[in-house]
This record gives structure tokens, sequence and C-alpha cells, in this order.
């Protein structure tokens, strides 16, 4: 079994530590972690930095790795996840996302991303955001839960071309893009999926809109009463278990 995770903004594959050390407590030890241009790796001359730039990077990515994957995205990268799942369903095994409410007809941004979406605004919005020494930046991180020794990795990249990338990402999100690309939510049913439900998390919609929208991918829902938006830095055990008790009833049995 090969486990592939996909963060988002403004992180980095650091995030994930907590929740990788909880895997490998329950047998999982083959975890590829995967950072989106930007936000963790280089940002290539010339990458868009666009919603469907990053559908192709990971499609690319997932095409590399020569074995079943069960694929899990947070943030952004559960968007990267349900946009390449919807093209190539036959590189995953089954899939697992915290994003599927952006692909909602009636999702609205939140008003952080619609600043982003505003030229002029998001520059100062990043500036202030993305500024300031890389402990001040992790004490943000760490006011949102995130653990020590992960904000201070998450930290230390962001920087100017994780600015760039915030930037063009949101932009290129801008409704109805997401509401258009939410047409094809119904092709995800091709294989098992999961929609994780943080209920404290104050970025994904309602939850009403979050089982609309993995109902539509023929997904189950795991529901993590009273965790945010970091939940696998939150509470790593109990996302660890919700995720293994998915993979061996719905993936690992196939």
């Amino acid at each position: 079994m090969t486990v592939v995770l996909v963060h988002g903004n403004p992180e980095s594959a650091a995030l994930w530590d907590p929740l990788v050390a909880e895997l490998a407590r329950a047998g999982v030890d083959d975890v590829v972690r995967l950072s989106p241009p930007g936000f963790g790796a280089p940002l290539p001359a010339g990458f868009p930095a666009t919603v469907t730039a990053y559908r192709d990077w990971l499609i690319a990515e997932l095409e590399r790795i020569d074995r079943p994957v069960d694929l899990l995205g947070h943030d952004w990268g559960g968007g990267h996840v349900v946009t390449a799942v919807m093209a190539r369903p036959e590189l995953v095994r089954s899939w697992a996302s915290d994003a599927l409410s952006l692909f909602e007809p009636d999702y609205v941004w939140h008003d952080l991303a619609q600043t982003w979406q505003t030229p002029g605004d998001g520059e100062a919005q990043l500036e202030q955001m993305l500024g300031g020494t890389v402990e001040q930046r992790a004490a943000q991180m760490e006011g949102f839960g995130i653990g020590h020794a992960e904000a201070l990795q998450i930290a230390g990249v962001q920087g100017e071309e994780m600015r760039t990338a915030i930037l063009a990402l949101y932009r290129s999100a801008a409704q109805p893009a997401m509401a258009e690309l939410g047409a094809g939510l119904p092709t995800l049913a091709s294989r098992p999926g999961l929609g994780i439900v943080a209920t404290a998390d104050p970025f994904g919609g309602s939850e009403e809109l979050r089982r609309r929208a993995a109902e539509r991918a023929g997904a189950d829902v795991t529901v993590l009463d009273g965790l945010g938006h970091w939940w696998m830095a939150e509470d790593p055990a109990r996302a660890a278990r919700v995720l293994v008790a998915f993979w061996r009833a719905r993936a690992w049995s196939a």
C-alpha cells in the first residue's frame, strides 16, 4: 500500500509529520509526500500556478508512482486531488479530501481568499502575513494548532515564491471557475472516496455544503467533530484512525 499526501496553503510537507508518525504506528509506513510548486517546493520559471496547472502537476507526479495509490489531500491539496482524480481516476486506488465543498455551485470563498483575489489588497495582505521573521510566522501557525517544530519548518519556506503562487492560484479559482469544475464531481465515484468534514474548519463552508459535495462525488463522509482546518495536526491519532478505517474498508480489501 502507498499513501500519497498533498498539502495546501500556506504550508509545507512538514504539516504531515504528526499524522505520518501515527500512520506508522498503525502499520502504514509507505507514505509519499508531494509538495505543490511554491508550497515547500521550488516554483519553476513559467509555471502559471493556476488550478489546472496544479492538476496537471499532480497527475504527472502520480504517473511516476508505479503501484496502487491511496491519495489524501488537505486544503488546496484536497482541491488538487479532486481535479486530478476527475481527469485520471485510474491513477489512484482511493482518494480523500477535506476540500470537496470548493466545487459546489453555491460555495462562496472565505473573506481571506476574496482579499487574495483582489489586486492590490491581496499583495498587501500577503506582505503582512508572510513577512516578518521565521519565528513570527511560526507563531502565527502555532496559533492555528500546528505544533512548534512543524510550524518552524513551514515558516521557513514561506516567502516570495509562496506569495506568487497564492495570488495566482486563488485568482484562477475565483467563481465561477470552481463551480464549473464542480460539474465533474460525479466522475469521482469511479474510485472509493472520502469526504473529511472537520466541523470547526471555518474555510470549507457549512457541513451541509460539504456533505452535499461528498454525495455528488459518491464519497463516504467522516466527521471530525470539534477539529479545525489543521485537523491532522490537532489530533493526529484520531485522524489516523478514521483514515485507516476507510482504507481498510474501502480500498485495501478491494
